[in-house]
């Protein structure tokens, strides 16, 4: 006896496998694509620098060679590059942060007049600003000129995070905050005792995106910090791959090295600093994980 069951058209079907392989296949190459250039500069670094400058690395390292990155260790103006970066790091991610907090938490109030005005007058200058001359001018009448201040001051205020972090306290229950009133605390004590703590997976986001940002950034330092004591790695990096201004031959070689040798470490140098200025920020993804998934789908949930 044969039943005949009636197809429902509402129960979800399951994926075509053919499909499936294909959208797998999308993925893997564009991860292929993504991760490609990285391992390409990590397996440049340590190869020879002989077959380094051939060009003839590829897809596997020939040969092995890591006295670019002793080179790189020993050499005094790189550190002190380094050193400036998290100089630079630690404010503006401290800034950045501190000012989203503040900034997000008053236009959470309910009862704050003018709350759509004041947003609607935030979002403008975050779509349209002044340009480079205009703030070249301010930062200069500011005394902020050729000094640390002119690359953490005007970084310090992101209206795109103070938006984020306020639609994360929006997803926060009015009834917590008015029972945290009702005990007769104030909004000081609610933002630092209630708010702040459940609000480590937001604070992550910026944190992340503030370092990130803050450690591959070298435009505001071409143009705000002449003195190359100032200048972040990334400036540091820019002047040995872009400008070719740093002669890593009397930074790092013997003089008793002949000329070509010289050339051909060279060529493999700037391999090498850009893996060692890169993996740094990368390391501090891990730490942020488990907050920065949340915090981003969390962030991202309208009023």
């Amino acid at each position: 006896m044969s039943t005949w069951v009636k197809r429902n058209s509402n129960v979800i079907r399951q994926g075509s496998t053919t499909v499936d392989i294909f959208l797998y296949a999308i993925a893997l190459v564009l991860c292929l694509a993504t991760l490609y250039p990285f391992y390409y500069v990590i397996i440049m670094s340590i190869s020879s620098p002989r077959e380094v400058a051939a060009m003839n690395v590829l897809f596997f390292p020939k040969g092995f060679y890591l006295g670019s990155y002793e080179l790189i260790v020993k050499d005094a103006q790189m550190w002190w590059a380094y050193s400036n970066t998290l100089i630079y790091v630690a404010c503006g991610t401290i800034l950045n942060c501190l000012a989203a907090v503040l900034g997000a938490y008053p236009l959470t109030a309910r009862n704050l007049k003018g709350r759509k005005w004041i947003i609607a007058y935030l979002i403008i200058p975050m779509y349209f600003g002044g340009g480079l001359i205009p703030s070249f001018l301010l930062v200069n009448q500011l005394g902020l000129y050729n000094t640390m201040f002119a690359v953490i001051i005007p970084g310090a205020v992101s209206i795109w995070n103070i938006i984020l972090v306020r639609t994360f306290f929006m997803t926060i229950p009015e009834g917590l905050k008015e029972s945290a009133f009702i005990d007769g605390a104030s909004h000081w004590q609610l933002l630092t005792r209630i708010i702040l703590p459940i609000s480590k997976p937001i604070l992550a986001v910026i944190a992340i995106y503030s370092i990130v940002g803050i450690w591959n950034s070298w435009f505001e330092a071409l143009v705000y910090l002449p003195n190359e004591q100032l200048h972040p790695l990334q400036m540091y990096l820019y002047r040995i791959v872009v400008q070719q201004s740093v002669d890593l031959k009397e930074l790092t070689m013997e003089e008793n090295r002949t000329a070509m040798a010289n050339i051909l470490t060279n060529m493999q140098l700037k391999y090498s600093i850009i893996v060692f200025t890169t993996l740094p920020v990368i390391c501090t993804y891990p730490f942020f994980q488990r907050f920065f998934i949340k915090g981003a789908l969390l962030g991202s949930l309208k009023e």
